[in-house]
């Protein structure tokens, strides 16, 4: 068995509060009695995890959430205030913009710093110079003080090092984010042939895009705590549609917002694959989705059952109603109607949505009760958007 190149156990780091008058003098007496310090901000809580040689884990989460903090503890730019992080063979880090470079000295001069501290002589970067111009692209700045780069300049030549490199575990902060659309292609390519040559990738990124495309697996932060990790698929899912919910509007509901008629129209039940209840459902990307309403009207006329779906933000996706398709319900008796409606291979993309169930008066002019579920589906994807749509590569 392989022996990991990152080993995180019970990480924690926390930082001593200095906004108010006396908080300095407080904290360095804490520093010289040897204990933590009386008021302090926690930004990492009790972190696990381990990457083995050859897998790309991705770190994901809002801002704030630790992320940035977990890789300079990985690379050893921070020192844990409780845990332990060990790592195995060179390391590449790629983390604040123009961390490692000197801003007084030229380009090619911060290369040559830079390679002497991934192990390279001189005869090594000679051979590689070349290379890592070529990569870098940036003309004769390489000859200009760094403090004259533009953002984009400098993440050219810090990616061009570490390509040339090769470093047995890649750790990577946004790089991605900054640069042109031209680099961000040439990175692209190289990453995917850096992980099918057998390198190993640490990877925080906005993304998720890139996330799903050249990781296997995800960890995600909320608040300085693990919130999951596991499959990049799931966890990223999971992340999107906490994303998701976080960022919708909160409406009251349609029916809540009216003055509701009791008993006129009802929504008795709303079942999802053959079950009741409010619980979420869970469907497999291109399954089958079934739902039956069971309506009741006070006065005996069949009512109009409607079915919407909404993403977690509450965008409206697909709504119908019995009316409009000229469907019958099947009556159960004492004012009561079942509606069956059923959704043969889903077409919606993995991630959370809402099911949305109302009942109609007769004429479908106004809705008297609703209820909803929540629907997760599952699956393995890279495209954009919520639908998949048919289609076919190749010529006609």
């Amino acid at each position: 068995m392989s022996t990991p190149l990152v080993e995180v156990r019970g990480l924690s780091k926390r930082y001593p509060v200095l906004g108010h008058r006396g908080d300095r003098l407080a904290a360095l007496w804490d520093v010289v009695r040897g204990r933590p310090a009386r008021r302090h901000a926690s930004v990492l809580e009790d972190i696990t995890f381990s990457v083995m040689p050859g897998e790309s884990l991705a770190i994901i989460g809002e801002n704030g959430a630790g992320k940035s903090t977990l890789l300079k503890l990985v690379t050893g730019v921070l020192t844990p205030t409780s845990g332990s992080v060990r790592t195995r063979g060179r390391i590449g880090a790629l983390l604040e913009l123009g961390a490692g470079f000197h801003p007084e000295l030229s380009g090619r001069d911060n290369v040559r710093l830079a390679a002497a501290l991934h192990g390279l002589d001189a005869r090594a970067l000679a051979e590689k110079l070349p290379e890592i111009e070529a990569f870098a692209d940036i003309g004769d700045y390489l000859d200009e003080p760094v403090k004259h780069y533009s953002s984009g300049m400098v993440v050219r030549l810090g990616f061009a090092v570490i390509a040339t490199v090769r470093p047995a575990l890649l750790v990577t902060d946004e790089v991605l984010a900054v640069g042109d659309e031209a680099f961000q292609r040439k990175c692209i390519r190289w990453l995917d042939d850096y992980l099918a040559g057998g390198g190993t990738l640490l990877l925080v990124s906005h993304s998720l895009y890139h996330v799903r495309k050249l990781c296997r697996r995800a960890l995600w932060l909320h608040g300085g705590k693990l919130q999951a990790h596991g499959d990049v698929f799931e966890v990223s899912q999971a992340y999107e549609a906490a994303q998701a919910a976080k960022s919708a509007v909160e409406v009251a509901d349609e029916a809540a917002g009216q003055p509701r008629l009791p008993g006129e129209i009802s929504l008795e039940g709303f079942r999802v694959q053959g079950e009741d209840g409010d619980g979420p459902v869970t469907l497999g990307q291109g399954e089958t989705l079934d739902c039956e309403l069971v309506l009741h009207s006070r006065d005996g006329r069949a009512p109009v059952a409607m079915l919407g779906l909404a993403h977690a933000d509450g965008t409206p996706l697909y709504g119908v109603t019995s009316e409009m398709e000229g469907v019958a319900p099947q009556s159960l008796g004492d004012g009561r109607f079942s509606f069956r409606i059923r959704f043969d291979a889903l077409p919606l993309l993995p991630g959370r949505y809402r099911l949305k169930a109302g009942a109609l008066d007769a004429e479908g002019l106004r809705l008297f009760d609703q209820r909803e579920r929540d629907l997760v589906v599952r699956g393995e994807s890279r495209e954009f958007g919520v639908v998949r749509l048919p289609h076919r590569w190749g010529n006609p």
